[in-house]
């Protein structure tokens, strides 16, 4: 019986039949379809190649376009060729004639059912599994380039004793080449299989004699390919036992005993016997016995479970389960040194700090310079005061987190909370959302705002150095205009031909029609002025008014993709960047900062940590602007890149940080000429560079359990810590409140000589407890000086003060608490509420002063109403459990410290209260915002008239206060304070003048009034 139709005998078409035409719609419609998609295919590549060539980035696009294109067609013809191969060698050493049964009668329906089809199934399946093949293997473009550019660590692994560099660069490459080649051979074999059953080459039932049979072309195929995974497997248990140094434990990282002395050896058998089982399988090609191969797969089989599950298994229980600290302890000390360089830990200076928590009069003598940079503007609160301020125009905005920065003015280094007033095109009206003002009026922001961090003015608002439209200020002159920020329409078209009347509006101003306009003459976009590239980019944008438009010219730019971090990542692909990006003005420009890591996950030894949940807080919960890091899990990360991009020009410049990070090295090695050295780092540039954000969540994570340096302290784990929940976010019952996120402040720890620039955060004990006291405080020096290509030699520090276990100094829960039920406190708070104001808990600070921990927290008050914002009223102080709550840092330090703290807090408020001193600022003035004039009047011919005036002023801003505060008027109130604490200092002046003792009140023994607030 013949299993198919002689190739050679064709059918033909029936006596009559016509041949079946084409349609030329049909036909055409195809070609349309196929233009089409070119064009569109086009359109998106070509854009692509302009937007990285403008930036000076081509290479980079061109090398990876380049490496997925080769490793695509590589993966495409190993699969393709492979599943091809597999079909047509099964095909053509198909058996002419078979016995006659019903299971050969029923495959002769599927044969003569499927032969039309043949020939494209024959060449259809394997190009769409290539196609899939291939797309993967285009996705393993950086573990080849990395591979292929491996670059030595100059550190050996403990156990193989091989090049770090092999792991975090070799070894993904192999496990991916090993994994690829499994695929196409499984996948071969199947349709091997396959193909010999339907046309004979493999018989089973009665055709068979009730047995597996198969043809000896079909037996050499399915041998040959079962002995190529048999091989293929043995790979793969060779390189899992280099990949148990990298793989994640449920108690510390690495290969533990039980893997050294039983896995390994088990994966070196299993190896040994697969290579055997392979051998097996080529003899059986060509000898024709199928028993000798199915019982070494048995054999096979029964060793992984034996000697690959059974025995570790039984190691695991007798050996160490019984004495597992004593086994353990080799890997986990392994574990620690591992993950503490892997993580940057290696160097943390861990210090006993016997902190104190009785206040002492005058304790603060010795902090005094930690204590005038306290800062008490909270820059996740005050996005609405800088709106309501600085905003000038609906159509501009500030993120709803600001940024914190550090200037020096007046030769003073100054914390500073700063923002960019980008454009906001969702505050324009109705009538002005078109095509024409949206991506050619209003194009960019304009200028810094820049705010005192650690006082405001008399009235609670930001006391700003840097304010207003055009911009004023202490940070001298410098290009306002923000052309790529974080808020930023998602393309403008900018430019025009010499002469033309500007359209861009540059910013409003009352003397010049209304408005200013300008024309962009930078360089940050690619040109859009001929036809191929309007055509090109009209389809990008799908926006047809970018081919009709006449404001698009042939001197025109198209701004887009304007993120600062969206442009890091595309020029940098191999870059973790960090969830916050700031502004800053150096050198007369606006430059985004930009944090860039290089990570790995082949560390041998070192934990893994998952980066979305380590870089999660209360602030990434909250800010539109600020996010938890993508989810990632690597055993190895190092700041390596600084890159920044011009707020003007949007041109993006990299800078090699870590000049020695071999991963690093390695991507420079693949884009070469793309990151500067450190050297071209101007001292004005790296005068703001901070120690980034999310790395420091990532290492205070780590530092929960790995201060623990000892392997045996280690494995008990009862010293593990863990960082605070936000005591001042509230959540719902069962519901977890997000974690405390680090803060930048300037603070002195006990073995700095001066204060520094740093972040920090606290820790409270780990495990299952609700006993928040503070174990541990964590800051790292994040100054990196103002010197040339060089970093300050205290950069990145990190300093851990571990408080002993006895100790009960009150962590970040327990003082929010004790803040919260503080009867002065609670019973101010329910007067402000009563009053319809919301009370905002700012953040709370934690400072290493006074020999103990001091807890510090600024409160807002915001009335109701939409133009209503946050202002400064209250400080409060928390030193072990005593409390301070006063209208001033200073006043509420010297409440806690026994009237005098020993130190001035240096918040003495630097504005006039209100906008005032803001010329042109056209934003809302908010209420109250003149100072009351305070003092006695007119002068007195004698000192107990200057009293009784005095006393008659105070008696009045005392009513005005109580007045202002039941109607909700801050501002007024404020104001009215400001008036009493003058009239109080008249009246001390005057009753000096009559009994002259000269002495003087203390401010904090003065009684405050009923409702009056202090």
């Amino acid at each position: 019986m013949s299993f198919a139709s002689s190739p050679s005998q064709p059918r033909r078409p029936a006596s009559g039949a016509r041949t079946r035409r084409r349609s030329p719609l049909l036909i055409t419609l195809l070609v349309l379809v196929a233009v089409v998609v070119v064009v569109v295919v086009a359109s998106q590549l070509g854009t692509e190649v302009l937007w990285f060539n403008q930036l000076g980035f081509g290479r980079v696009l061109l090398t990876e376009w380049s490496t997925r294109l080769v490793l695509f067609v590589l993966g495409f013809l190993v699969m393709a060729g492979g599943v091809y191969a597999s079909i047509a060698v099964a095909y053509r050493n198909r058996p002419l004639y078979a016995p006659s049964t019903p299971e050969q009668a029923t495959l002769d329906q599927y044969r003569e059912a499927i032969e039309p089809l043949r020939r494209v199934v024959t060449i259809g399946l394997p190009i769409l599994l290539g196609l899939f093949a291939g797309a993967s293997a285009a996705g393993a473009w950086k573990k080849v380039q990395l591979a292929l550019h491996s670059q030595p660590f100059g550190t050996k692994d403990p156990q193989f004793h091989l090049d770090l560099g092999f792991y975090v660069f070799s070894l993904p490459f192999w496990r991916f080449v090993v994994g690829f080649l499994v695929a196409v051979i499984i996948v071969s074999g199947l349709v091997a299989i396959v193909t010999h059953y339907l046309y004979g080459g493999i018989r089973v039932g009665a055709a068979a004699g009730g047995r597996l049979a198969t043809t000896r072309a079909a037996r050499v195929q399915l041998s040959l390919t079962a002995a190529a995974l048999l091989l293929s497997m043995a790979a793969n248990y060779w390189l899992d036992r280099y990949s148990l140094l990298t793989k994640n434990g449920t108690d510390f990282a690495g290969a533990g005993y039980t893997d050294v002395n039983a896995v390994l050896p088990s994966k070196l058998i299993l190896a040994g016997i697969a290579v055997l089982v392979a051998v097996i399988f080529v003899v059986t090609a060509f000898r024709g016995d199928w028993r000798l191969p199915v019982i070494g797969v048995g054999l096979m089989v029964v060793a992984a479970i034996a000697i690959g599950g059974i025995y570790p298994a039984v190691v695991q229980r007798f050996t160490v389960n019984p004495n597992e600290q004593a086994k353990e302890s080799p890997y986990i000390q392994r574990n620690i040194d591992a993950t503490k360089t892997a993580f940057g830990l290696d160097d943390v200076d861990d210090q006993q700090y016997k902190a104190t928590t009785t206040a002492q009069k005058g304790a603060l003598k010795e902090d005094s310079q930690t204590t005038a940079q306290i800062r008490l503007l909270d820059p996740q609160i005050v996005s609405p005061s800088f709106r309501q301020l600085q905003q000038n125009k609906q159509y501009y905005d500030f993120p709803d987190t600001l940024a914190v920065d550090k200037y020096t003015i007046d030769g003073k280094s100054q914390d500073t909370v700063i923002a960019a007033r980008e454009l906001n095109l969702a505050g324009l009206g109705a009538d002005q959302q078109n095509w024409t003002n949206e991506h050619t009026v209003y194009t960019h922001g304009y200028g810094v705002v820049a705010a005192y961090g650690n006082t405001t003015t008399s009235d609670g608002q930001p006391a700003f150095f840097e304010r207003d439209i055009p911009s004023v200020g202490a940070l001298g002159a410098y290009e306002p205009r923000i052309y790529f920020g974080q808020n930023l329409p998602g393309y403008s078209v900018v430019g025009a031909p010499k002469g033309t009347q500007p359209w861009e509006l540059d910013y409003p101003d009352d003397s010049s029609k209304g408005q200013v306009n300008y024309t962009y003459t930078g360089d940050g976009g690619p040109s859009i002025g001929n036809f191929a590239s309007k055509v090109a980019y009209a389809i990008k944008f799908g926006d047809e008014q970018l081919l009709f438009s006449d404001r698009v010219t042939s001197d025109s730019q198209i701004l887009y993709d304007r993120d600062p971090r969206e442009r890091v990542q595309k020029v940098a692909p191999y870059l973790t960047l960090d969830g916050r990006v700031y502004p800053a003005v150096v050198a007369g420009r606006v430059v985004w900062m930009v944090d860039g890591y290089t990570t790995s996950n082949g560390y041998p030894y070192s934990t893994g940590t998952a980066l979305d949940s380590a870089t999660a807080d209360a602030l990434t919960q909250r800010s539109d602007v600020i996010a938890a890091l993508a989810p990632q899990e690597v055993n190895y990360i190092r700041n390596s890149v600084k890159a920044t991009v011009d707020a003007y020009t949007g041109k993006v410049t990299l800078y090699a940080f870590d000049e020695t990070d071999p991963v690093l090295k390695a991507w420079q090695s693949i884009f070469p000429n793309t990151v500067e050295p450190m050297s071209q780092i101007s001292g004005a540039l790296m005068s703001h560079v901070r120690y980034p954000e999310d790395l420091f969540k990532v290492q205070r994570t780590l530092l929960s359990r790995y201060h623990v340096d000892d392997a045996s302290r280690f494995f008990l784990g009862q010293d593990f810590w863990s960082v605070p929940k936000d005591p001042t976010v509230s959540t719902s019952t069962g519901v977890s409140a997000p974690l405390q996120p680090p803060y930048y402040l300037t603070l002195q720890m006990p073995d700095q000589d001066a204060p520094s620039f740093s972040l920090t955060s606290a820790f409270v004990p780990g495990g299952n407890t609700d006993r928040q006291i503070l174990t541990g405080f964590l800051a790292v020096d994040a100054d990196a000086g103002s010197e040339d290509g060089k970093v300050a030699s205290g950069y990145g520090k990190l300093r851990l003060l571990e408080l002993p276990r006895n100790a009960t100094v009150p962590g970040p829960g327990q003082v929010q608490n004790n803040f919260n039920t503080n009867a002065s406190v609670s019973e101010q708070v329910g007067q402000f509420q009563r009053s319809n104001a919301q009370v905002l808990q700012g953040n709370l600070l934690t400072l290493p002063v006074g020999g103990g921990l001091l807890y510090v927290q600024p409160m807002y008050l915001k009335s109701t109403g939409d133009t209503s914002f946050p202002l400064l009223r209250k400080v409060l102080v928390g030193f072990g459990d005593q409390v301070g709550f006063a209208d001033t840092l200073d006043e509420a330090l010297n409440q806690v410290f026994k009237g005098n703290s020993g130190t001035s807090a240096d918040d003495s408020n630097k504005g006039t209260g209100g906008t005032g001193e803001s010329s042109g600022s056209g934003g809302s003035e908010g209420p109250g915002g003149t100072e009351g004039s305070g003092g006695s009047g007119s002068a007195s011919s004698g000192a107990q008239a200057d009293l009784d005036r005095a006393l008659a002023d105070a008696n009045q801003a005392i009513q005005d206060g109580q007045k202002a505060l039941t109607a909700g008027d801050f501002a007024g109130y404020g104001a009215a304070q400001k008036r009493l604490q003058t009239a109080l200092e008249a009246a001390t002046a005057a009753s000096e003048k009559l009994d002259g003792s000269g002495s003087t009140p203390s401010p904090t023994s003065t009684p405050t009034p009923t409702g009056s607030g202090g």
